[in-house]
């Protein structure tokens, strides 16, 4: 078992000196809705998707019809607090520039201190951010805003464990995100030092298993896409998944003789799983060689923490692994006004 703090600790992991951030939820904010105060790495692009209506919706599942009931109850309206954000675990921390507009959202006086910035190291115990403003504003936030982070930050986390085993290899993500969330899950990716697969069925043609058994061969497929993509005048990357030596050969033959948009083959399920945990990465090896530079190459399959480090001596260009999204442990975050009592609980249980 490998362990995230020994891998992520500042000793393996340049941290820059520690320094304040300080902003207003107001004052940082673009035209498109973006903070770009903090924003060490920007969001990629998505030509429909509005991360402010994203906000929005998760704000208004959790207040309902009525708002935050507890809050009126038992929190005096024009009471100013200062909350700290505490990490409860050794990780990256990821969210911090999508905290600022869900603040912002709540409340645009509100206003955020950062120790860290996205894609910075945080050990547990630490604080690294700080929010000061009416109380009632600033629990009503919390929630969302840690939602978001802890989700981001064990996608990050993640993504810097795999992204480093797999050097030289670049680690992608894949389509296997939260339903809604797909431009924030792919957010922390890049976050985490990864590189972005295509955001949708929009961006890059993916010519997949069953397009192929549609479509009456491989081949086929890939004469379709080119034919297409030339009729509606499309200028787009092509990469066409094979799943034997042979498919390999075919299309490299095609690749060869014909003029065709095809830049990346996927390796699918080339790593072979082992009785004793190991992996086989023989056939890997061969379709890379066969291939030698023509195209990019992309494995795929059988991809974890474990065995990333050996698929990406292969020689491949990326590894693509859907567990960095789909199978995301959060990282323990959490927002405290009185910290001290907070890491007195958690001292008490191994949390802090």
């Amino acid at each position: 078992m490998i362990s995230v703090s020994r891998l992520l600790s500042p000793r393996f992991y340049a941290i820059q000196q520690r320094s304040v951030v300080k902003m207003s939820a107001s004052a940082t904010q673009t035209a498109g809705g973006v903070s770009h105060g903090s924003m060490a790495i920007k969001p990629p692009s998505h030509p429909t998707y509005d991360l402010k209506a994203v906000i929005e919706l998760a704000l208004a599942e959790d207040a309902g019809d009525t708002g935050d009931v507890t809050c009126m109850a038992t929190i005096p309206f024009d009471m100013e607090v200062e909350a700290y954000f505490l990490a409860k675990e050794d990780g990256i921390v990821a969210g911090i520039a999508l905290a600022e507009m869900i603040f912002e959202q709540v409340d645009p006086s509100l206003k955020v201190e950062w120790m860290r910035k996205d894609g910075d190291y945080v050990h547990k115990g630490l604080k690294f951010g700080k929010v000061t403003g009416n109380a009632h504003k600033i629990v009503v936030a919390e929630r969302v805003v840690l939602n978001f982070m802890q989700r981001m930050s064990g996608i990050a986390t993640l993504t810097k464990l795999m992204a480093d085993a797999a050097y030289p290899a670049r680690i992608l993500e894949t389509r296997k995100t939260a339903p809604g969330l797909r431009l924030v899950d792919k957010w922390a990716v890049l976050i985490g030092g990864g590189k972005n697969h295509r955001m949708g069925l929009f961006d890059m043609v993916m010519i997949k298993d069953n397009h192929i058994s549609a479509a009456g061969g491989i081949i086929n497929a890939i004469k379709s896409v080119d034919e297409y993509l030339t009729l509606k005048n499309l200028d787009m990357d092509v990469e066409v998944e094979t799943r034997t030596l042979e498919e390999v050969r075919e299309v490299l033959e095609y690749v060869s003789g014909s003029k065709t948009r095809v830049s990346r083959i996927m390796l699918d399920n080339m790593v072979v799983p082992l009785e004793n945990g190991d992996v086989d990465v023989t056939m890997l090896k061969d379709a890379v060689e066969l291939i030698s530079g023509r195209v990019e190459t992309e494995a795929s399959g059988n991809v974890t923490i474990e065995t990333v480090h050996k698929i990406g001596q292969s020689g491949v260009t990326f590894i693509s692994s859907g567990a960095l999204t789909h199978s995301v442990k959060a990282l323990d975050i959490s927002l405290k006004i009185d910290t001290e009592l907070a890491l007195e609980v958690g001292r008490r249980t191994k949390r802090a």
